[in-house]
């Protein structure tokens, strides 16, 4: 099938949804395409600061967000797009639906980064996660490890401690980058830190033990864990933007969130900024669409 709409969106996160939301209020027939309706945001088990709300967890303000965004008449396609052409503003999705618009909002976000280990793809679902919140009830009352030092793995690490009888969390440095209230947490938590370490090691089908080197001494040591919680950032899902140029695998955008093609925009996570959390994406999610907006109508 072929269908023509005013402005799609590519992605279904926080800034997709938010562009959907300002798009179809600003009067575009408005289409958004993705797979996981939420994006990473869907997964997260607690966001604490995001104005407004009380600690809420993710599914539930994005969920807020794809309803507030279809109550405006916004469109919602549960499928992966495959194919690009951002020339004609076109994509083509995986069981070969084509959709044209005006204009296009690039929204796919990133994904996990791996550890690059050997076995690290095979024990994915045996031992090897990338998810605290979808994974962690199969460790109830075992020993896993948390890998980052991040916002991400001492939220993962916080979570996890109350449902594992054991958790480490290794990271590469003595200090973490993560927000004062997560670190004050994790020192007061029962979680046991190994720092200036990385993991070297898989050991195990399904997982049974993790090996860690010292980046100090060298030395290394053995861990038994049933589980490994990956939360090392994120990559960008900028695969297959032909013709499009990137900066370490991010879109490049102004301040109005325009590619380097007219009529193609970028927006949350998946574009170069210094700060990547919800509420800037949905702030760069309502800065696309208004500006889809403005070249709707000054090209009329």
């Amino acid at each position: 099938m072929d269908y023509k709409y005013d402005l799609i969106i590519v992605g279904g996160g926080p800034a997709g949804l938010t562009a959907g939301i300002y798009a179809a209020r600003g009067g575009l027939k408005t289409v958004i395409i993705g797979a996981m309706p939420g994006g990473q945001a869907a997964l997260t088990e607690k966001i604490e600061n995001y104005a407004g709300f009380e600690p809420v967890d993710g599914i539930t303000l994005t969920s807020k967000m794809q309803a507030q965004a279809e109550g405006f008449g916004v469109e919602y396609v549960y499928a992966t797009v495959t194919d690009f052409d951002l020339e004609q503003k076109c994509v083509t999705t995986e069981d070969g639906d084509v959709y044209r618009a005006d204009a296009l909002i690039l929204a796919m976000g990133a994904k996990s980064r791996k550890l690059d280990l050997e076995g690290e793809d095979l024990l994915v679902g045996q031992g090897v996660s990338y998810c605290a919140t979808c994974d962690g009830g199969f460790y109830r009352g075992k020993t896993v490890a948390v890998v980052g030092g991040g916002d991400t793995a001492l939220t993962d690490a916080l979570y996890l401690s109350n449902l594992a009888k054991k958790v480490y969390l290794i990271h590469r440095r003595q200090g973490f980058r993560a927000a004062k209230i997560l670190v004050d947490r994790i020192k007061e938590s029962g979680v046991e830190l190994v720092l200036d370490a990385t993991v070297t090691e898989l050991i195990g089908a399904p997982l049974r033990a993790i090996r860690v080197k010292n980046v100090v001494d060298g030395s290394e040591r053995e861990i038994e864990a049933d589980g490994i919680f990956i939360a090392v950032g994120t990559v960008p899902n900028t695969e297959g933007l032909k013709g499009l140029r990137l900066e370490n695998g991010y879109i490049p955008t102004d301040a109005r969130m325009q590619t380097e093609l007219e009529g193609v925009y970028a927006a949350g996570d998946i574009r170069v900024t210094p700060l990547r959390q919800v509420i800037t994406a949905c702030a760069d999610g309502a800065v696309a669409a208004e500006s889809a907006i403005h070249r709707s109508l000054t090209s009329k």
